[in-house]
């Protein structure tokens, strides 16, 4: 393997940041359209059609659109937020939208689980949708939501692996500059199997604190 250790440990660095960076932003993008798109929806909390009606295309049109198109779609749009459109900073960009929305979906399934009941209970007891929203639909849906989360991490994971076709750097990008370009299975080997192991952290962790959650709540 010609790759050294040290570029290793820097596509190491760079998936970490785009993962978490990514995450955050995205996670919080996500939660924002899935509470809307729940309370809004007919019948629930806050039902408002015009809202939904928006909402729900939108999230619909930006998870249809594959990853690496998005990628190339949005240039101008990254280089508008980040001054750039290459690099592991400008790789964050498309990273939020596309997993902004995926997120969206997965917390609004979780939400949905949570029982009218519930739901019924906090309105007879006077609570405001606010508090109906903070008090009870997600402490309800937590557990359900740290799965949601961990399984949107690792498909961030994969998403910043494709960013490096497009010097997103990463993982991604060493595989693809210094093993497939280059006819190193070597390197590709090394970066395949530090990405599994990087899915399988991820994984364990997250079905450990949707265990804990669950049975402490």
């Amino acid at each position: 393997m010609d790759v050294s250790r040290e570029i290793i440990l820097g596509a190491i660095w760079e998936t970490l940041y785009m993962v978490s960076i990514g995450l955050f932003f995205g996670a919080t993008l996500g939660l924002i359209l899935g509470i809307t798109l729940v309370v809004t929806r007919k019948g629930h909390i806050l039902e408002n059609r015009w809202v939904f009606g928006i909402v729900n295309p939108i999230v619909n049109i930006f998870r249809s659109i594959p990853f690496i198109i998005l990628l190339v779609a949005i240039i101008p749009f990254t280089r508008l937020i980040v001054g750039t459109a290459i690099g592991t900073t400008a790789a964050i960009v498309p990273l939020v939208l596309h997993i902004g929305p995926y997120i969206s979906r997965l917390i609004e399934n979780s939400l949905l689980e949570v029982d009218e009941g519930i739901i019924e209970a906090a309105k007879a007891m006077g609570a405001t949708p606010w508090q109906i929203i903070r008090k009870f639909l997600i402490p309800e849906a937590f557990p359900s939501l740290i799965l949601s989360v961990t399984t949107a991490t690792i498909g961030l994971i994969g998403a910043t692996a494709m960013a490096g076709a497009v010097g997103g750097g990463g993982l991604g990008d060493v595989a693809i500059t210094y093993g497939y370009q280059r006819f190193d299975e070597m390197t590709i080997l090394v970066t395949v199997i530090l990405l599994v192991a990087f899915v399988q952290l991820i994984q364990t962790i997250g079905n450990r604190l949707e265990r804990h959650f669950r049975h402490s709540s």
